[in-house]
């Protein structure tokens, strides 16, 4: 295989992964509190030759999420509940911390505040959040203090971290970390609303336009290389 076809091919296996990310994007762009993510590349140099001639070929160098907030958009629920800021809500999930701002919560048969997926929603010392059979009328205020009939329940706990980029995805929209929380300042929860995927639509089929066009040029690029070597064999085996 020719140096063209390799750093053609390389471009391909980069963008195939990009066309994965923006697959996966655009799939979620109803999910609550979905945080779309980017392809990261940078240019490998290798040498090729002993006079120091270096061939520039593309690597891929991972993933990095958009943590810019979503758009709230009004349920009138009262137990879907969204940030408004940074943070993210603190549940428990098999034993373990993870993190979301998937704020669409219910009340389980024992009268744990969970999310969708059955989580068990945190309060600020790390205990579930449990309501009373005869509680009612709950209410859930921007500081995240939540109420009932009875009086105040508990405080839901929101956190933030030194490097957001280092979070695993645990399913659409939850994250674990083994970073150290930090108690999130400056944010707002806001009873009745849902945050919405930070995906734009748009922006994203554009993109998945660019790729695959992309796509189709390096793949041409290497039928065209194949074919120069093809006639270049024919021309230089022809007996004179």
């Amino acid at each position: 295989m020719t140096t063209t076809s390799q750093v053609a091919l390389s471009y391909q296996s980069a963008l195939s992964n990009q066309l994965d990310v923006a697959a996966n994007n655009i799939a979620n762009m109803s999910t609550t509190g979905f945080q779309g993510s980017r392809p990261m590349f940078a240019e490998f140099l290798a040498q090729v030759d002993s006079d120091g001639t270096k061939i520039s070929y593309v690597e891929d160098l991972g993933t990095i999420r958009d943590i810019n907030q979503g758009p709230l958009a009004f349920t009138g629920n009262t137990l879907d509940v969204g940030i408004q800021g940074e943070g993210y809500f603190v549940v428990e999930d098999g034993g373990e911390f993870l993190f979301t701002r998937n704020g669409k919560f219910q009340v389980d048969e024992s009268g744990r505040l969970i999310t969708s997926n059955g989580a068990v929603v945190m309060d600020e010392q790390d205990n579930p959040i449990v309501f009373s059979p005869d509680e009612a009328s709950i209410d859930i205020s921007r500081d995240g203090v939540v109420r009932t009939d009875n009086g105040e329940i508990a405080t839901l706990r929101i956190v933030t971290f030194v490097n957001q980029q280092d979070m695993e995805h645990r399913g659409s929209s939850m994250f674990y970390t083994e970073q150290v929380p930090i108690e999130a300042a400056d944010t707002e929860v806001v009873q009745g609303m849902l945050e919405g995927s930070n995906v734009v639509a748009i922006t994203e089929m554009t993109r998945m336009i660019q790729i695959l066009r992309s796509y189709q040029s390096a793949a041409q690029l290497i039928t065209q290389e194949e074919d120069r070597e093809t006639e270049a064999i024919d021309i230089l085996t022809r007996t004179v």
